[in-house]
């Protein structure tokens, strides 16, 4: 929303949630098509092995350098010990299927997330200053926000492993299952961002938790759910690593040894990775554009023209057509903005108006004696 611009930021939620359902389905029907159960089968197939090597690589590193944890005191040491304790372990699992009740649980933690993020936008919301560009529709970093959309949507990467972990799987069955389960994200995806960017306008960081002050005992157990849930959710991640790993250089199967031997190289540098990195948003910007953006936008549609014989003027194929160059474009205008123009990040640091006395500091209609009291009363009655 800061990016992009509030109104035009809802629109293009949408946008992309919409090419999100439309590319998931399109990827299991090539999958058909060609006779393949892997996304690396699929354009093995199609393309080649230059294209499977391509696309191994953006499998690869798609899952390997996230790091959506946040700054604490003691970071470090948390996070490895959250790693040997509990990612660690969860990543053995072999079989995909077996991590579905903990990323239930994930996904529940996450409704209690919103629910305090929307506590906080009515709580928190009025004793923060609006920027002066809070409102405007369209904003010239709008390519920058499809970037990171497309990184909250993208479930490519591991569709064929979901799929084939269904009951009697089938195009029908799994376009309902998408149709529905992109409709719950897009919503809470709208929530979270209509709530954070009301609350903090021009304020928000990459990290939406780094714009809380840290004696907000609410939201720092909204920390501890949120880290929960990259406990959780990682191993899935990590399964579809291992599973490019597996293929590219054992020829699709690891005997025990190597499962676990390979696994633990995974986690090992992911959370050394993860320990160097303390911003957000430009890992965000960066994974959209060169890892999601390709797997979302254009490797489903690239494989699914060449495989079908469906005429040009048939909707799938249209549709195809118009999101191949737009996927190229947000690749590569969006990199070089990330780059040039990276998301602001407070590398751990609290926010100006966690400080009564600076906040006298910034340009705001209000006089000193009014933001010093609502400072006061914010910092009296919310968090303690």
């Amino acid at each position: 929303m800061k990016q992009a611009g509030f109104p035009l930021g809802i629109l293009l939620l949408f946008w992309v949630s919409y090419v999100t359902d439309f590319s998931l389905v399109l990827l299991i029907k090539g999958g058909a098509l060609s006779g393949t159960n892997t996304y690396q089968s699929l354009v093995n197939k199609t393309f080649g092995f230059p294209g499977y090597i391509l696309l191994s690589v953006l499998q690869f590193l798609y899952p390997f350098i996230v790091d959506p944890e946040n700054v604490f005191i003691g970071r470090h040491f948390i996070i490895g010990l959250s790693t040997v304790t509990f990612t660690l372990p969860l990543s053995l699992y072999r079989n995909i299927a077996k991590l579905g009740k903990v990323s239930l649980i994930s996904t529940g933690l996450t409704t209690l997330i919103l629910g305090i993020v929307m506590a906080r936008a009515i709580s928190l919301g009025p004793h923060i200053p609006k920027t002066e560009d809070a409102w405007v529709f369209a904003k010239p970093n709008a390519i920058q926000a499809v970037g990171v959309m497309s990184f909250a949507f993208i479930c490519h990467h591991n569709s064929f492993l979901v799929y084939s972990s269904l009951e009697e799987p089938t195009v029908a069955k799994w376009s309902r299952l998408i149709h529905m389960s992109i409709v719950i994200s897009v919503f809470i995806c709208i929530f979270f961002a209509t709530c954070g960017y009301l609350t903090f306008t021009g304020f928000t960081q990459g990290d939406l938790f780094e714009n809380y002050c840290r004696n907000d005992d609410l939201v720092t157990f909204g920390r501890f759910c949120y880290g929960v849930t990259v406990i959780l959710t990682y191993p899935m991640e990590c399964f579809v690593t291992r599973e490019v790993i597996a293929n590219v250089f054992f020829g699709g199967n690891l005997s025990s040894v190597f499962h676990i031997v390979v696994t633990v190289m995974v986690i090992t540098v992911a959370t050394l990775v993860s320990l160097l990195i303390d911003c957000l948003g430009i890992v965000l910007e960066l994974n959209g554009v060169l890892c999601a953006t390709p797997l979302i936008f254009i490797i489903p549609s690239a494989c699914y023209l060449k495989l079908s014989e469906e005429p040009r003027t048939h909707s799938d194929k249209i549709m195809s057509y118009v999101m191949l160059p737009i996927g190229a474009a947000v690749m590569v205008f969006g990199f070089v903005m990330a780059i040039t123009n990276p998301q602001d990040c407070t590398h751990g640091q609290e926010m100006f108006y966690c400080f009564p006395d600076n906040f006298s500091l910034t340009n705001t209609s209000e006089s000193h004696i009014q933001r010093t009291t609502q400072l006061s009363i914010l910092n009296i009655s919310i968090f303690q």
